[in-house]
């Protein structure tokens, strides 16, 4: 087996010894000690070089300038609105000028993206302010292109209100019924798996709304108990437990039927708009154009591996197709999610050639050029249609490193950022300066301006003061290295050492994986870490004598399509072998003990912890498994297909899982889940540890009532993250 390391910190030592740096409370990871400022919120004024942000107290909208960073007009304070009087706002939306804002308060999450809010109509020139609607609250408000109307969701059903009258709501649909109909928001696979909330558009004239339906009446039920429990406490359950039950379609069964509709706004009129679609298609998107008579439907068939972008015209109801995208496997979502419909053209990222590019069209779907080369392009920043500069992130350096890039329309391409390590961007509007986010693995985020040409313009933000406290509390630098495995796969990987290292002796290793496609856990970022803050959970188990390792296997994102695809339809055999592997690269080093490794992750990474300690070589001696997928058959139809098809047609692949393996579990387990997660059932949880006790198998489990997928809530997370770490001190 081929080895190398590339120890970047050990030989120059460290300031401070175990006895002398400061000793890491978990309080103190959960309560945000090492939590980095960040830039948050900022969004572009279309159009201009400005920007608009929430004040750091929350009692204003502010605009800024991107290119000095200084504060150029208040758009909104709290203190001075007149007309209605509220305490508090958390969030807005702006009209397409600006002249009007939605503000927001009392949002309630219902799931990931989706949540209820009360909205106020705020006139910036008059400082007025007025209540959306008074007959309940609202969901994914919508600005007309004119800012004379807004559209929004309640109870399923749409709305239209003319914020210029005092006239109520114009009610659009009537259908709308929990568990059964829903107009313009998407139901819960689609908020999930597609990564969006909002169904709906108004074509660019204003006059007509058009959107998706979702008919998830044969969808089956799934139901999550509840209890009074604490921190929010639910009274209505002091007595008795109750049910919350909503549609989920898992691997195989039913989805929702969809369909997309049009309304005119003058005649009050409705109509089906004859959007093409295979039998039991997806329609991940609803999307404007700048063309009164064109919106943009996407659909994809259910194995998600033809996408198909149509124009339609929801006056005369002719649909066109403009691009099919067909690629190996499966379309990647994030791919999806990056595509940009502009005025004359359209962007679309695609890895049909082994690698992220970006193809560019005209609005009719011709191809005009692409971008990109050997390597993934990760996000598309803007695109000038009147240059033909296309700005993005790319992994120009490797899969480790993030870059910020422009490509000309001659096909020239230029690099915007000038630091290794991890760098993001977000654009002005009209995409004359950009706001660089900078970190690598040892030092917390740079916030700087720049212009379009990269040159750096002021430094907004440094952490230097998170910088110096990671210091006190003795974090020793990140090493990066690289390994080669016994199927002869190179692999990447992180690793944490003890301040005070001595590599004549033996320690035990804590190996943190999350493992699922197109993910990516090791990079030179500061992002990095089992619980983000810069690896501060990893540093307090480094403090406790744990060296820490975490190693992206066969699957992971950042070099290319056939690393990332080779896991397709046999999920978790590849990503255990590879930490299986890793565990054994470890055992060979001097200073590994190789009888106590130890492996945990959540979600993925849980399956994963679990396929691993069951895939028959018996390197760990303890594992944590958090909010886990069992059975590939227990989980979502759109996310479990898209990699493995269905049940039906992959029996083998979804045979392979951890309940089939449960005979096999080799070494301590410590298994917890969320009695309420709506993501990865506790069903996961509770028929594997069925199968644990009927093959005999001693573990532990921990359940967290009332908590979903994320378990945190009042001091929830705390505890959590004690258990994990208590368990691998006690069985390492």
């Amino acid at each position: 087996m081929k080895r190398h390391m590339l120890l970047l910190a050990f030989a120059l030592g460290f300031v401070f010894t175990v006895s002398a740096q400061t000793k890491i409370a978990i309080s103190d990871i959960t309560k945000g000690k090492f939590s980095a400022q960040t830039i948050s919120g900022m969004i572009p004024i279309e159009g201009t070089d400005q920007y608009a942000q929430i004040s750091d107290d929350r009692t204003q909208i502010v605009q800024y300038s991107f290119k000095t960073g200084k504060q150029t007009a208040v758009l909104f304070d709290l203190r001075t609105a007149l007309g209605a009087e509220i305490d508090r706002f958390d969030g807005y939306i702006a009209s397409p000028d600006y002249s009007k804002l939605l503000i927001r308060t009392n949002r309630k999450m219902i799931y990931r993206r989706s949540y209820t809010a009360d909205f106020y109509v705020y006139d910036v020139k008059t400082h007025y302010m007025k209540k959306l609607s008074n007959a309940g609250v609202q969901q994914v408000p919508t600005w007309s292109p004119n800012g004379e109307q807004v559209a929004f969701v309640r109870d399923n059903n749409l709305f239209i209100k003319n914020v210029n009258d005092n006239r109520d709501e114009v009610q659009v649909t009537y259908d709308g019924k929990f568990n059964e109909i829903i107009n313009g928001i998407p139901d819960w696979v689609y908020e999930e798996e597609f990564g969006y909330n909002c169904a709906y558009t108004f074509t660019a004239d204003g006059k007509m709304l058009c959107w998706v339906k979702f008919n998830e009446t044969d969808v089956p039920v799934a139901s999550l108990q509840q209890f009074k429990g604490m921190k929010p406490e639910k009274k209505e359950y002091s007595e008795y437990p109750g049910l919350y039950s909503y549609k989920y379609p898992k691997a195989g069964e039913q989805n929702s039927t969809v369909s997309v509709w049009a309304y005119d706004i003058a005649t009050q009129t409705t109509s089906e708009l004859p959007v093409p679609l295979d039998n039991e298609g997806y329609i991940p998107r609803i999307l404007p154009t700048t063309e009164s008579d064109k919106i943009i439907v996407y659909t994809m068939n259910r194995h998600q591996d033809d996408l198909r972008i149509y124009a339609v015209n929801p006056r005369t109801k002719v649909c066109k197709q403009l691009i099919r995208e067909q690629t190996s496997c499966y379309v990647k979502e994030e791919a999806m999610e990056n595509i940009r419909i502009g005025k004359s053209t359209i962007l679309l990222p695609s890895d049909r050639d082994g690698f992220m590019k970006v193809y560019i069209y005209d609005k009719d779907g011709k191809q005009l050029r692409s971008v990109g080369g050997n390597f993934d392009i990760t996000d598309i920043y803007g695109y000038d249609e009147k240059t033909g500069d296309v700005f993005y992130q790319a992994a120009i350096d490797g899969a480790l490193d993030r870059q910020i890039l422009v490509t000309h329309k001659n096909g020239k391409t230029q690099r915007l950022s000038n630091q290794k390590g991890w760098n993001s961007a977000l654009f002005s509007a009209d995409c004359r300066y950009f706001v660089n986010t900078w970190s690598d693995r040892n030092h917390p985020y740079e916030y700087t301006t720049r212009d379009s040409q990269g040159k750096l313009i002021a430094k907004l933000l440094d952490n230097d003061a998170l910088k110096q406290r990671t210091v006190e509390y003795g974090f020793t630098d990140k090493e990066l290295f690289s390994f080669t495995t016994g199927e002869g796969v190179q692999l990447n990987g992180w690793m944490i050492r003890p301040a005070d290292f001595d590599a004549t002796k033996k320690y035990p290793v804590i190996l943190h994986q999350y493992s699922g496609p197109g993910s990516q856990q090791v990079k030179d970022s500061w992002g990095i870490g089992s619980m983000g803050n810069g690896g501060a959970f990893d540093y307090y188990m480094a403090q406790h004598g744990y060296i820490v390792v975490c190693v992206d296997g066969r699957g992971t994102g950042g070099r290319g399509s056939e690393f990332e695809k080779c896991t397709y339809l046999k999920l978790g055999d590849l990503e255990s072998k590879d930490q299986v592997e890793t565990a054994i690269y470890l055992a060979s080093l001097p200073y590994i003990d190789k009888d106590r490794i130890g492996i945990w992750g959540w979600s993925y990474g849980g399956f994963n912890t679990l396929m691993s300690m069951s895939e028959g070589r018996e390197v760990f001696k303890a594992g944590v498994a958090i909010a886990p997928p069992t059975n590939w058959k227990y989980y979502d139809s759109v996310y479990t297909e898209r990699f493995m098809r269905t049940p039906k047609e992959n029996s083998e692949g979804y045979d392979r899982n951890p309940i089939s393996r449960a005979k096999n579990l080799h070494g301590a387990l410590l298994i917890c889940h969320g009695v309420a997660d709506d993501n990865v059932h506790p069903q996961n949880t509770y028929e594997y540890s069925e199968a644990l006790v009927q093959a005999d198998k001693d573990f532990k489990e921990l359940l967290y009532t009332n908590r979903n997928h994320s378990i945190y809530g009042g001091n929830t997370r705390t505890h959590l993250l004690r258990q994990v770490a208590n368990w691998f001190i006690e069985n390492l």
